[in-house]
């Protein structure tokens, strides 16, 4: 690797904080979508607080911890090995995704495919040209911003995106104005490539990722408040809204993601005590995010709807739905850990990707 940036993978084993903060992830991504297809009202209290600050910043730590599985899989494999099992598991997480797109429209897995073929090439770059592609991508959606038509295909009022399945409008979706476009979203998948070349297991390394993410959050939402109070057309480019997603959005995402990676790194710092008693779940939950991702909308989104919940639901019934379905799915990832070390959908993915 250029510059002796990549270091050698960590010995100590798995980074067991990384499972936690995909529950979390994953956790956060159940709320966030069980309001957004329950019709849920935005409200005032604690409940709609919480879910309005989850929105795109879960998927953001999702994305996050994506980029960091991979870039600690580069430090592990030569490149060559490491680029043909990505792309197959790529073509894998496309087919998945598009499946997955004719029931649940906000699906993220068909982006993630991108986002790794995209990854596996950036591999041999410096961490300082992978800190300028984080940086530039989200300058470059302002401009694309500027220069396209960002609501094209859109209903706002019912979410829904004309032309999905054209060569165009899939096009435009994918890498513009889609759900998680590849720019400016690929700065959170390549913000988790650099953090792997991080030293992890350094409880120094962990609490500067704690704090920084702390401080870029805060600076998101204090640089969001002021253009507001400054100028209303301002506040329009300085919103921390996932859609359109922003630089400063991109900054709360970036730094909600470093802050829980930091913290949840640091916690479970001892493989020992995090795999004992009741974190054993949590964990086990973790390491089966892409199977859950995919339950909570066949089986969740279905359940939902064969109750009649799919529409027109108050705030508070999504928010205990959603914690109704993780709750199961901790519990099925204890029962299920017991006697198999990966989900289906990961036993699946390895099976025919490698």
């Amino acid at each position: 690797m250029n510059d002796g940036q990549m270091q050698p993978a960590p010995d100590s084993g798995r980074l067991t904080g990384l499972d936690f903060a995909r529950f979390l992830a994953f956790s956060g991504m159940v709320f966030v979508n069980f309001h957004v297809v329950m019709g849920a009202a935005t409200g005032t209290g604690p409940i709609a607080w919480f879910l309005g600050f989850l929105e795109g910043k879960a998927a953001a730590t999702f994305v996050v911890l994506a980029g960091v599985g991979l870039g600690l899989a580069a430090r592990r494999t030569g490149w060559g090995a490491l680029s043909a099992t990505t792309m197959k598991r790529a073509v894998f997480l496309m087919a998945a995704g598009l499946l997955n797109s004719l029931i649940f429209p906000a699906d993220i897995l068909h982006y993630y495919a991108i986002f790794f073929v995209v990854g596996v090439l950036m591999v041999p770059l410096s961490s300082g040209l992978l800190w300028l592609v984080v940086i530039l991508l989200p300058m470059v959606f302002v401009v694309m911003v500027g220069v396209m038509d960002y609501e094209r295909g859109w209903n706002w009022e019912t979410l829904e995106y004309a032309g999905f399945w054209t060569a165009e409008g899939f096009v435009r979706n994918l890498l513009f104005n889609g759900w998680h476009p590849v720019v400016p979203w690929l700065g959170f998948f390549v913000l988790g490539m650099v953090l792997a070349r991080l030293d992890l297991n350094r409880f120094s390394t962990q609490m500067r990722l704690a704090f920084g993410g702390a401080l870029a959050l805060s600076a998101a939402y204090a640089l969001s408040f002021l253009a507001a109070g400054l100028d209303p057309e301002l506040s329009e480019l300085a919103g921390l809204s996932p859609i359109p997603p922003l630089p400063l959005y991109m900054l709360a995402g970036s730094g909600t993601a470093a802050l829980v990676i930091g913290v949840c790194l640091s916690v479970f710092s001892s493989v020992q005590i995090a795999t004992a008693g009741m974190w054993g779940p949590f964990l086990r939950a973790g390491r089966q995010a892409l199977t859950l991702y995919l339950v909570h909308i066949l089986v969740g989104m279905g359940i939902l709807e064969a109750m009649g919940l799919l529409s027109g639901q108050s705030i508070e019934t999504s928010f205990y739905a959603a914690l109704a379905f993780v709750a199961a799915s901790v519990l099925y990832a204890w029962i299920w850990g017991l006697w198999a070390r990966r989900g289906p959908a990961e036993w699946l993915m390895r099976k025919v990707a490698g």
